[in-house]
């Protein structure tokens, strides 16, 4: 059905929005009307370059050579990352998401630099313009690493319960060696250097001695 219809010099306006800028105007160009572009705003919805809307609306009657005003997506939104360092997270969280960004994976690090609770570096450098809604991971201080803790006694301790107690002190499991004790229940810690309350740096390691199953193999040895 042609557009133009037997109404005097009047033509139907067709539907150009989600189409490219070149495939609007020549469809509207062939309908008798006037494409003009007018304003571009950012849409997510629409690729870059794409029609978001148009005045006069879809199946409106209108005179010949009617102008007919094209608004164009500029594509999703990018916004401009905040400078986080030295923030608490709870104000870094709230910088975010003022822009329309997240808060995204969380490390914690120690530093000499910065106070603990506070961030160290982000994943997105301060500044930098990227899209809207998009994920910022930062590193959090954990507090001097100048500092000095007491190593806790893990002895009789699984390794299970090992492993938290140093995170929760800021201490790592350094090297783990496995020792077939029958009598000893297995992932049982039986020794470790340094030992109890000897004072090393924070994120420091302690070494663990850890009882292991014994096999068949190793008690035939042993009889």
């Amino acid at each position: 059905m042609p557009w133009y219809v037997g109404r005097r010099d009047e033509v139907v306006v067709p539907s150009v929005i989600g189409k490219p800028e070149k495939e609007a105007v020549r469809i509207l160009a062939s309908a008798g009307l006037t494409p003009m572009k007018g304003d571009i705003l950012n849409d997510p919805r629409y690729p870059v370059g794409t029609v978001t809307s148009q005045n006069p609306f879809e199946g409106k009657f209108v005179r010949q050579n009617r102008r007919v005003y094209l608004t164009l997506s500029g594509g999703e939104p990018y916004v401009t990352v905040p400078n986080l360092r030295g923030r608490t997270l709870r104000d870094a969280k709230f910088q975010l998401e003022r822009v329309g960004l997240l808060l995204g994976q969380v490390v914690y690090e120690g530093s000499d630099e910065f106070p603990e609770n506070t961030i160290i570096s982000q994943s997105v450098s301060p500044r930098q313009s990227i899209k809207r809604g998009k994920y910022v991971a930062v590193v959090v201080s954990r507090g001097r690493l100048s500092e000095k803790i007491a190593v806790p006694d893990l002895i009789n301790k699984s390794l299970l319960e090992a492993t938290d107690i140093l995170s929760v002190l800021g201490l790592k499991i350094g090297k783990v060696t496995f020792q077939s004790l029958p009598d000893v229940l297995p992932n049982t810690i039986v020794d470790q250097y340094p030992r109890a309350g000897v004072m090393i740096r924070l994120y420091g390691t302690v070494d663990l001695f850890v009882a292991q199953e014994t096999t068949k193999q190793d008690e035939g040895e042993e009889n």
